[in-house]
This record gives structure tokens, C-alpha cells and sequence, in this order.
């Protein structure tokens, strides 16, 4: 029977997702340089643009249709358009309150990606991706994870979820590995940015990328709790566990950072935050409050490192997507093995219940065998499906703006806008507007001439100037 609290709930939950994603285009957006903060927010907003009308056409119907043969692996055509849902329903609440909540995951999935290839994609190439990645990569893996078929029979929902039981409660294969593995493939198939590694490429705004973090756990509540898909019990578990597993991450993150660097950063307190959101997400309704804050510090502290060590490998994730959405979601979905417990039992003494428990809680290593199983196949999948897209798109399209636009701005180049008008630039002796000033100075240096200007091939410098220079 329909239920109008679990309608309400799953209805507020929906949009508290879906103001994740401007949350996040705040979080990356203040973590990248001026002169591209309005491309990561179109990047973001585009998505949700995408997404949305894909979702309505055929979406749905490969993430929650059922497949022929129920093997599994993506749904069927039967809800095309959004066919048959508009009197039916899905458990206690109208079937297209479970449309609008599913289709925020699908929104913020791919824009998670945009964080790894930052400064650097044609908008045009990054739109087609992401029309092309949703349909070829998230729509599939969400059907393999989130569908669990017809809870009468059995082995006729998505074959991670109901064959072979592995545990996502709301997204950390589906969502954050997918995610991060597919920003680790772009980010190779597009390239280092120019100046990446030598040049410093600070944050141009960190209130914004607190701000934005701050939205993003707001927002996670819906995310979470919201996957209970009714006001009860569980939500309320999922709820709990993703606050204080938050919490434990930020604290587990600047404690890292303490220990490695001496300093405790803003940075680093939304970055643990952020990867804490990531690593209960699958795991909140499966493990206690106890074990939800062992959850956070570990993977706090391991998404720290995590971060620290990339430029290691070599590879330019600009926001480092890989660091905290793919180690992130590793790390929650393999602690369930460790750290499940059965719905009933105590906050630290094992007892039986009707749930399944992992490995400190008497249940072996079963559980810690399914999620491995869940976390290689979405990883590998995400990873290689991504590079042939990104690669495809490369040769066609092209996918990367010419160095020329990426030094001198790509909001500039690829939107004709710039997000702060602040007047002339650097206090030097040539005249117009900021916008102007900014890319001749700018492109004065792509060519080679650090000091060239307007001023006789000399740029004229205030007092100081050249250490805020240097230090920016």
C-alpha cells in the first residue's frame, strides 16, 4: 500500500541528491584555477542537463527494466519513455518517485568524472561523453547493482546485487568506483595539463570548495538514507552512520596530514569529509555507528594518502577523483566484509540476526569475497569501457582544448565568459578590459615571453608584485 511519509521522504531525498551536484561543481570548482572555474560548473550543470532527458527515454529502462534471459546485465526496453510508470508503484511510493531519486544518481555519477580532467576538455567533447559513458557505463553497472528483481523468486535481478550478493546499499560501486575509475581513464586518455607537475596549480577559491563540500554532505543524507526508499528504521541507521563516518574521515584525513606535513589544511578537512560521504556509502545500512566511525578514519586517512602519492604514478587526476572516489569506494565496500553486522545485533558483541555479517562478526569471509568480486568487476569494466570511449571521441572530435585556451582560460575560450571581472590585470602599463589585459598577458607567456607585456616588450611591475606572482 502507498504510504505518504515514505512518498514525502523519498521525494525530499530526491532533491536533497540532486543539490549534490551543484554542490559538487562548488567543490571542484573551487579547487581549479580562476580562469576555469565557469567550465568546471558548466561541466557539472551540463550533466544534469544530459542526463535528465536520457534518463526519461531510456535510462530507466536499462538501469530498472527487467532483462531478457534475467542473466543480469542490463534491463530490457519494457519502460521506455517512461512506459507503465505513471500509476504504478515501487514498494510503499509512486514508481516515479523511485524514477526521480534513481535519476540523481545517474546525474551525479558522470560529473564526478570532470573533476579528473579538469582545465583541459572541449565542452562540446565533454557533453558527448557523457551522453555516450551514462548509456554505455552507468546505465549497465546501475541495473547489475541496484536492481533486485521481483523479491518473490530469485536470480532475476542485477547479477552483482541478486546473483551473486554483493552489498551496496547506495553507491559506492555503482556510483564512486565507477566514477573514479572512469576519471583515472579519461585523465590518461586526455593527458597532463600544461605545466603539470612543475607548475604550482593551487586552488583559486577555498571557502568555495568548503562551501561545496558542505552542500555535498547535506546533500549525501538524501543519498543514503534516501536508498531505504521509506521513512523507517534503516533510514535512520544510514542516516546516523553517514554522519559520523563523515566526521571520523575529516578528522582521519587532517590527522594524515598532520603526521606527513606538519600542517592541518581547510583543504583537507572537505577532502576527508568528502571521501568519508564516499566510503560509508555503501556500507551505511550494513555496519553499527561503532563500526561506521572505524570506516571513516581508515578510509580518511587512506584517501590522504592516496592523494599524496599520484604524482608518483604520473598520471594528472586534476581533483583527484581516483584518490577519493575510487580508493574511497574501495576501501567502504571492502570494510563490509570486516564490518557488517546482522540488523539486530549489539553496538559490539556479535548476535544472530537476519542480515548478513562479516568477518569480526562471525560471518568469515564469504561477505569480503562478494565485495571484492563487486569492486573488480565495476572497477575493470568502468576503466576499459571508458578509455575505448575516450579514445574514440579523441580521434573524432578530439577531446582536448589547444594549449593556447588552456593557458590563456578556457572559460575564456571555451564559453567567452570570465567569472571575475576585476579590472585591468597584474597593474601593468597596457589598458582595456581585465578579460583582455588577462589573455595577452597570458598568451604572452604560452609563447615564452614571461616578462613580455605592452610596455615595450617590458612588463612594468609594482612594488611586491613579483612575490604575489610567484607565490600565486
Amino acid at each position: 500500500m502507498m504510504n505518504s511519509g515514505d512518498t514525502a521522504w523519498l521525494l525530499a531525498s530526491s532533491a536533497l541528491v540532486l543539490l549534490m551536484t551543484p554542490g559538487l561543481a562548488f567543490f571542484y570548482g573551487g579547487m581549479v584555477r580562476s580562469k576555469s572555474v565557469l567550465n568546471m560548473l558548466m561541466m557539472n550543470f551540463a550533466t544534469i542537463g544530459i542526463v535528465s532527458v536520457l534518463w526519461v527515454f531510456y535510462g530507466y529502462s536499462l538501469a530498472f527494466a527487467k532483462d531478457v534471459g534475467n542473466h543480469g546485465f542490463i534491463g530490457g526496453l519494457g519502460k521506455v519513455g517512461l512506459k507503465d510508470t505513471l500509476i504504478s508503484a515501487s514498494g510503499t511510493s509512486p514508481e516515479l518517485a523511485f524514477v526521480a531519486f534513481q535519476l540523481m544518481f545517474a546525474i551525479i555519477t558522470p560529473a564526478l568524472i570532470s573533476g579528473a580532467v579538469a582545465d583541459r576538455v572541449k565542452f562540446g567533447g565533454w557533453c558527448v561523453f557523457v551522453a555516450i559513458w551514462a548509456t554505455v557505463v552507468y546505465f549497465p553497472v546501475a541495473h547489475w547493482v541496484f536492481f533486485f528483481g521481483d523479491t518473490t523468486t530469485t536470480k532475476d535481478g542485477g547479477f552483482l546485487a541478486d546473483h551473486i550478493g554483493t552489498l551496496d546499499f547506495a553507491g559506492g560501486t555503482a556510483v564512486h568506483i565507477n566514477a573514479g575509475m572512469a576519471g583515472l581513464a579519461l585523465a590518461l586518455v586526455v593527458g597532463k595539463r600544461v605545466g603539470w607537475p612543475k607548475e604550482p596549480m593551487r586552488p583559486h577559491n577555498v571557502p568555495f570548495v568548503l562551501l561545496g563540500a558542505g552542500l555535498l554532505w547535506f546533500g549525501w543524507f538524501g543519498f543514503n538514507a534516501g536508498s531505504a526508499l521509506a521513512a523507517n528504521a534503516q533510514a535512520s541507521v544510514a542516516f546516523v552512520n553517514t554522519q559520523v563516518a563523515t566526521a571520523a574521515a575529516a578528522l582521519g584525513w587532517i590527522i594524515t596530514e598532520r603526521i606527513r606535513y606538519g600542517k592541518c589544511t581547510a583543504l583537507g578537512m572537505a577532502s576527508g569529509a568528502v571521501a568519508g560521504l564516499v566510503a560509508i556509502t555503501p556500507a551505511c545500512a550494513s555496519v553499527n555507528p561503532v563500526g561506521a566511525i572505524i570506516l571513516g578514519v581508515i578510509a580518511g586517512a587512506l584517501c590522504s594518502v592516496a592523494v599524496g602519492i599520484k604524482h608518483k604514478f604520473g598520471f594528472d587526476d586534476s581533483l583527484d577523483v581516483v584518490g577519493v572516489h575510487a580508493v574511497g569506494g574501495a576501501v567502504g565496500a571492502l570494510l563490509i566484509g570486516f564490518l557488517a553486522t546482522p540488523t539486530v545485533t549489539g553496538i559490539l558483541t556479535p548476535a544472530k540476526g537476519d542480515g548478513p555479517a562479516g568477518l569480526f562478526y562471525g560471518g568469515g569471509l564469504s561477505q569480503l569475497g562478494k565485495q571484492a568480486i563487486g569492486v573488480a568487476l565495476v572497477g575493470v569494466y568502468s576503466f576499459v569501457l571508458t578509455w575505448i570511449i575516450g579514445k574514440v571521441l579523441d580521434k573524432v572530435m578530439g577531446l582536448r582544448v589547444s594549449e593556447e585556451d588552456e593557458v590563456s582560460g578556457i572559460d575564456l575560450a571555451e564559453h567567452a565568459e570570465s567569472a571575475y571581472e576585476i579590472g585591468t590585470v597584474h597593474g601593468g602599463s597596457g589598458g582595456g578590459s581585465g578579460i583582455l589585459a588577462s589573455l595577452t598577458v597570458d598568451r604572452a607567456r604560452a609563447a615564452g615571453g614571461d616578462e613580455a607585456g605592452s610596455n615595450g616588450g617590458k612588463k612594468s611591475v609594482g612594488p611586491g608584485e613579483k612575490k604575489v606572482e610567484a607565490d600565486a
